[in-house]
Formats: C-alpha cells, sequence, structure tokens
C-alpha cells in the first residue's frame, strides 16, 4: 500500500506513521496542497508493479474487479469499469442505476456484492468503448504519455485531457462490463446536502481548470453514448473585437490562439489579474489591435453586439469550421470570417502545457 497525503493538517501523517503494517510500502507527503491531479501521478511513480490503477475516493470495489478487468488488459490498452449508481445523476448507457446508499453511513455492501455476482453471470466478458474512472493501465504506458498534465492541478478534468491524449496517441479504450464499483457521486467534488451547494474551493478550481482545458484544446469536453470522448479539430483562432468588454474578453480569450482589441489598459489589466492562475502566456494570447493577424482563421465582431446566439457561435465553432472546405470570407450573423487555412492544427504528443505549475 502506498499512502499519499495532500498537506493534510488533521493528524493524518502522525496517524500513519504509527502504523505497524508491512503492507505499507511508501508514505509520501505534499509540502503543500496540490490535489489528486499531482497526486495520481506521484502514486504511480512510487508503485512496483507492472499494472496501475486509479479509484476515486468515493468508489467501493466489487467483486471480483480485478479480474473482470485485467482480462482485457495490453499493451496501448486502458480499461475501465462500470459504475453502479444511486439516482442522483442522469441515466447513461456506460453505467447502471440502482441505489444501494446514497452515502457511507446508509450503504448497504452485502446487497451491492449480491447485484454484482447476478450481473456478472449476465454481463460476462461483455465490453464497450468508454472510459471513466476507475481504470487500469500498463504504468509503462501511463509515463510514455506523460502522466496528467499539471496544468489542471488540483482538478478537474485532467481526467478527460488525458483520455483524449491516449486516443491521439493509438491507445484503445475499453470498459470492462463485468467489472463493477458503487459510485457514491458528488462525495468528490464538495457538494453537500446541508448546503446545497459546491464550496467555493471547488468552484474556483473548476473555473480556473476548465478555463484551461479550452486554452490547451480550442473546444469543450464531447464524449458519445458510452462516455468513449470525441476528439474535435483544433484550429489557429485569432479574434479581433471592437468594444471589447473585460468580461467578452475572459470569455473570449480561452477560445482562441490571441484576442485582440483596442484597449492597452484593458490587455495590461487582464495580463495582470490572469497570469498567476495558469502557465499559458497571456502576453501571447491578449494583444492590442495590429496591422495583419497570421492565423488560420481571423474573426472579428463588435463586442456589442455579442448575445447568446455568439456565444453558442464560440462554443459550436470547431463543427462549424469542419465543413469549411474552401479559403476566403465568410459571415454568421455579427461575425465576420476569414479563413486563410482550412486544415487544423497537428497536434503532437505528448501534447502537455508546462508540468511545474507551482
Amino acid at each position: 500500500m502506498i499512502f499519499l497525503d495532500d498537506a493534510s493538517t488533521d493528524g493524518t501523517l502522525d496517524w500513519l506513521n504509527s502504523l505497524e503494517d508491512s503492507n505499507i510500502t511508501s508514505i509520501y507527503r505534499s509540502d503543500e496542497r496540490v490535489g489528486h491531479t499531482i497526486l495520481y501521478d506521484k502514486g504511480i511513480e512510487l508503485a512496483e508493479t507492472d499494472v496501475v490503477g486509479i479509484l476515486h475516493a468515493d468508489m467501493i470495489v466489487g467483486p471480483n474487479y480485478a479480474e473482470n478487468v485485467l482480462k482485457h488488459l495490453k499493451p496501448k490498452t486502458v480499461v475501465c469499469g462500470t459504475r453502479v449508481e444511486p439516482p442522483l445523476h442522469p441515466e447513461g448507457k456506460e453505467k447502471i442505476i440502482r441505489n444501494f446508499g446514497m452515502d457511507f453511513d446508509d450503504l448497504d455492501i452485502e446487497a451491492f456484492e449480491s447485484f454484482c455476482f447476478d450481473k456478472q453471470s449476465e454481463l460476462q466478458d461483455q465490453t464497450t468503448k468508454g472510459m471513466f474512472a476507475p481504470w487500469i493501465i500498463y504504468k509503462e504506458d501511463f509515463i510514455s504519455m506523460g502522466g496528467h498534465d499539471a496544468i489542471f492541478a488540483p482538478f478537474p478534468y485532467e481526467d478527460s485531457d488525458i483520455f483524449q491524449r491516449w486516443i491521439l496517441a493509438g491507445f484503445e479504450l475499453i470498459q470492462s462490463r463485468d467489472a463493477f464499483v458503487y459510485h457514491l457521486t458528488c462525495r468528490g467534488h464538495r457538494w453537500t446536502e446541508a448546503i446545497q451547494k459546491d464550496d467555493d474551493y471547488f468552484k474556483i478550481a473548476s473555473i480556473k481548470a476548465g478555463k484551461n482545458y479550452v486554452r490547451k484544446w480550442r473546444s469543450w469536453i464531447r464524449n458519445d453514448e458510452f462516455q468513449h470522448p470525441v476528439l474535435l479539430n483544433k484550429y489557429d483562432i485569432g479574434y479581433v473585437v471592437k468594444n471589447c468588454t473585460p468580461e467578452l474578453l475572459a470569455f473570449l480569450e480561452p477560445w482562441s490562439s490571441t484576442t485582440y482589441i483596442e484597449s492597452e489598459s484593458l490587455v495590461q489589466e487582464y495580463i495582470k489579474n490572469i497570469q498567476p492562475e495558469t502557465s499559458y502566456s497571456m502576453q501571447d494570447r491578449v494583444k492590442t489591435f495590429q496591422s495583419s493577424y497570421n492565423h488560420a482563421i481571423v474573426i472579428e465582431l463588435d463586442g456589442s453586439t455579442m448575445d447568446n446566439s455568439g456565444v453558442a457561435f464560440v462554443n459550436g465553432l470547431p463543427d462549424i469550421l469542419k465543413g469549411v472546405e474552401e479559403t476566403g470570407d465568410y459571415e454568421f450573423n455579427q461575425f465576420k470570417i476569414r479563413v486563410n487555412k482550412v486544415e487544423p492544427e497537428n497536434i503532437e504528443l505528448p501534447f502537455l502545457a508546462t508540468k511545474n505549475v507551482f
């Protein structure tokens, strides 16, 4: 067993050090809070096994889980289990909705395990294409991809990022339909029934990581009905915005290679306020108007006309550009679009942003 302590202050480390258990091979403590994105990789680094895997803290492993994921594992393959969840989130083809308790204090383990045995007979050896935690992989394959991208620390979206990078690298993503975990959803991201909301730490971390995800991929997460990632093209886009407000700049910047605005003071204010939150260089991403714009796609707009349809256009741009076959000038509502190159960017693996963000 390897224990990873994320700068706890409640005596956990002292308790771990007091344990006399020969199964404990390593206890690692981070000096500062780094989140599970970093600690996943530290645990895999310390692991002495050929196969490694990830489980979330709110998952309970069902019987035969290890055997039923390992039987599908081979090099350049990632195998995930199947989640059984209480009815907290919408149904999906990648999971099974069944209530065996909403939290640890009312969990019916015996009923869950009995369900697993019955369902394993029905679904023996069946697989689909999909990916979600929990998953396993050969350690050398995980390391070859550079691990999780620390730009998403402390969380979330590090999982969607590495899933897509695995696909780009030619990995096969397999879901074992007879390897079950019970997933007490919402326990990992600090949502509480008492206050009916996520805490501020989670919300701030999610916003930061979400913006970095869009900066990196220039699109948002998309999965098919089995939660297999759908890769969208990434385009070199420059937005040229008249009458740009701070709010509009904050929205557009992650979706572009560079956003150009009139106000030098707004550029400097944005760089000053945003720079500590990401390892991406804002000096490259936010600039004043130029005499020419060297981007594959240049989009001009008047910020005073931006509305909900404009927001939908920006979000859906990878799909729109996929249908453009010729260079030239186009218009869509308030947007003037110059297509200088129709081909998307060539993404080179391992496709990581700067790892050292601390």
